[in-house]
């Protein structure tokens, strides 16, 4: 399989689906909200990754869809698998490295605050370390990116919660890694208080 470059971009998506999307932001405040935030959220990913000179992979959480945003004569289209977000995203990762790529990151589809420089960086970094971690605000990351498999990585975390960070750093203490920037993912609604671009979806 021949590929434009070593790099690839594995972008992870929820099907935007009513009732099933950001259900913890919808809680509060309500599922059409909620939906259209995720669907801004989707456009905002669209908007930094289109340009990006690497390869590039949408993984939907539960359908392909051929007919969306994502143009598929830019990103390859796959459905994520495993049975949780550590296995989903380390089955994904693998199959990268057998495919060929040299260099992999991978991100959710929740940001807002996320640039597309901020993937070049990352990219950049893995030229001079192995690993790549860019820290959440509530306690996770928002994007992995690695040279070489590491698959203790995605085993035994609570996904989801405020652990995850720390326990990640912890099992690279030994590993030559560079940390990003921190950003702020999307999951409740503290996360859009008091941040004009989301205020419109609240009315």
């Amino acid at each position: 399989m021949q590929f434009m470059n070593n790099n690839l971009l594995i972008i992870f998506t929820r099907n935007p689906e009513l009732g099933k999307v950001k259900t913890r932001l919808s809680a509060t405040i309500g599922n059409e909200a909620a939906l259209n935030i995720y669907k801004y959220l989707l456009q905002h990913t669209l908007s930094i990754t289109k340009n990006l000179k690497v390869e590039k992979q949408v993984h939907y959480s539960v359908k392909v869809r051929d007919n969306d945003i994502w143009d598929k004569t830019i990103y390859h289209k796959k459905k994520q698998s495993g049975l949780n977000l550590g296995d989903r995203m380390e089955y994904a990762i693998q199959k990268g490295f057998e495919d060929g790529f040299k260099n992999i990151i991978l991100i959710g589809s929740d940001l807002y605050d996320i640039s597309q420089h901020d993937l070049e960086t990352a990219f950049n970094a893995l030229k001079n370390h192995n690993f790549v971690l860019g820290p959440a605000e509530d306690g996770g990351y928002y994007l992995i990116g690695m040279n070489r498999m590491k698959s203790p990585l995605f085993k035994h975390k609570k996904w989801g919660t405020d652990t995850v960070l720390k326990e990640t750093l912890n099992e690279l203490k030994n590993e030559n890694y560079k940390l990003l920037a921190l950003r702020n993912d999307i999951d409740i609604y503290e996360d859009i208080r008091g941040i004009n671009v989301f205020q419109q979806f609240l009315k």
